[in-house]
């Protein structure tokens, strides 16, 4: 755990591209689950964040 938040300090590419992958993924499960408007409503721009943070983080440094 340590070294992953040194990761998202140091701007390292694997744990950013690690945090932007589970933003798509909850955005996803938000935008398929058929029980909370506000997650259905919200579940695009979850997972354009996630989208967009993964395109910026792939020009991390490794």
């Amino acid at each position: 755990m340590t070294r992953f938040l040194t990761g998202l300090l140091h701007l390292r590419r694997g744990p950013w591209e690690m945090l932007a992958t589970i933003l798509i993924g909850l955005g996803v499960f938000m935008l398929m689950q058929p029980f909370f408007l506000w997650a259905f409503t919200w579940s695009f721009l979850v997972t354009l964040a996630g989208t967009v943070m993964f395109i910026v983080t792939s020009h991390f440094p490794e």
